[in-house]
């Protein structure tokens, strides 16, 4: 899935949980950070193995959301949404594609590593591609629920995060292109 649809995925939970607690901050900031820190792995480590935790990233996510739960704070909200976007962008991620150039010529089946298992979780491909069509789609759908809850800067993010998406969903397929050609 491309990072849009992951940030409107976190402002989603965030938007449910401001919905029954007295925090609206918290909850959307945990979201934001949280459904990002994962593809910190593009610039150091390995992508989809380094900072993805597909099993693994739902123990602190359990253990933050029955803190949450039993001590609900502005810190303990925010780790509780943090933390649950965090492991989801994991197992999002397996929905969509391998992680390669062109992932829409399938040559690449491994999606997630998963350190409790010891290998890699296959490419579902429900989502065809980051930047596929459903993508975009799945972007726009989430984006809905925080756009119905937030106004101000969480809203704006969700509009950009739309804009963003709809924008490399026009140019994906011609990305392996340009690295290609500016590798020469």
């Amino acid at each position: 899935m491309m990072a849009p649809t992951h940030v409107t995925i976190g402002l989603s939970i965030a938007a449910v949980v401001s919905s029954v607690t007295p925090f609206w901050l918290a909850p959307a900031v945990g979201g934001f950070v949280g459904s990002i820190v994962p593809d910190l792995d593009l610039f150091a480590g390995s992508h989809r193995r380094t900072l993805h935790f597909p099993v693994l990233g739902w123990l602190p996510a359990l253990v933050a959301s029955v803190v949450a739960w039993i001590a609900p704070s502005p810190i303990s909200i925010c780790l509780a949404v943090g933390t649950v976007a965090f492991a989801l962008h994991a197992v999002v991620d397996i929905a969509g594609a391998g992680e390669e150039l062109r992932p829409w010529e399938r040559t690449n089946p491994f999606a997630v590593y998963c350190h409790a298992c010891g290998r890699w979780f296959r490419a579902r491909y429900w989502v065809r591609y980051d930047g596929a069509l459903e993508d975009l789609g799945l972007t726009l759908a989430f984006a809905l629920p925080v756009l119905w809850v937030y106004d101000g800067w969480v809203a704006l993010v969700a509009v950009a995060a739309v804009i963003v998406g709809a924008v490399y969903a026009v140019v994906r397929r011609r990305i392996p292109e340009y690295v290609a050609s500016t590798s020469e």
